[in-house]
């Protein structure tokens, strides 16, 4: 599924609307965790996070594991450096007010799968 369909389904609010998301991407996989660490280990290559952290490792970390996206989860919202780190990096960003759990279970009514580790 594209990463735009998926941000209408979930009704996610964009945080980064100056990233143009190619119209072919397709996402297939994510990963959900609060650990960073974790996410660095884990999280698929081209998937998506969702996560309620929202400092700047978070962008960092997403850069390292090549995520297309990040959700974060709980209607919380990174500063304003944190987004324009993103911007700069590419990496897509959008805010659900749904918890964690039930933002995850909505992507995988759409498609998207855990990653296999």
């Amino acid at each position: 599924m594209k990463l735009t369909e998926i941000a209408v389904e979930l009704v996610l609010e964009s945080l980064t609307p100056e990233i143009e998301i190619s119209k072919e991407a397709e996402l297939r996989e994510g990963y959900a965790s609060d650990l960073l660490s974790d996410v660095l280990a884990n999280a698929p290559h081209g998937g998506v996070l969702v996560t309620v952290q929202v400092h700047l490792n978070v962008i960092a970390v997403a850069m390292h594991a090549e995520l297309a996206a990040i959700i974060f989860a709980s209607g919380r919202i990174p500063e304003a450096v944190v987004r324009e780190k993103a911007v700069q990096e590419g990496i897509v960003l959008y805010m659900s007010n749904e918890p964690a759990f039930d933002v995850v279970g909505k992507l995988y009514s759409l498609g998207i799968r855990g990653h296999l580790v």
